[in-house]
């Protein structure tokens, strides 16, 4: 079972991630940061926020796919935010822990993809006009 998985509308902390999968038999730890940013190539405009909404089922599915990762032989801590973020907030945070190196990076890609193709949360853009643009809906 994943040390970490949740969808949460609280901010994301990369030091409780770190200190999840802080392991002696671990001697690589890949962590991925995904920020909201400023632009987007769908975008008309510049981006100012973005709004996430989440399927109840989404904290499950998440879990499913960290435990997973771990089944790879991994240690795995990963959240996902919802609610109103603004540009460089913490919307996806991966920390995973593996005994090489290679295998940190491969499962930790394996798993922000997986996140990103799989998971039933969706983004709503908001623009400096006041546009928005809903993502992945």
């Amino acid at each position: 079972m994943a040390r970490l998985a949740r969808v949460t509308d609280a901010p994301l902390d990369l030091a409780e991630h770190l200190a999840a999968v802080d392991d002696a038999t671990c001697g690589a730890v890949v962590t991925f940061v995904g920020r909201v940013r400023d632009h987007d190539p769908e975008a008309v405009g510049e981006v100012v926020a973005v709004e996430y909404s989440a399927h109840p089922d989404a904290q499950r599915l998440l879990g499913e796919m960290a435990d997973r990762a771990e089944a790879a032989g991994a240690l795995v801590a990963v959240s996902h935010r919802v609610g109103s973020l603004t540009v460089g907030e913490i919307a996806l945070l991966a920390c995973v822990a593996t005994a090489h190196r290679r295998e940190a990076y491969t499962v930790s890609l394996g798993l922000v993809e997986e996140i990103k193709a799989s998971l039933p949360v969706w983004k709503r853009q908001l623009e400096a006009d006041g546009a928005t643009r809903w993502i992945g809906a």
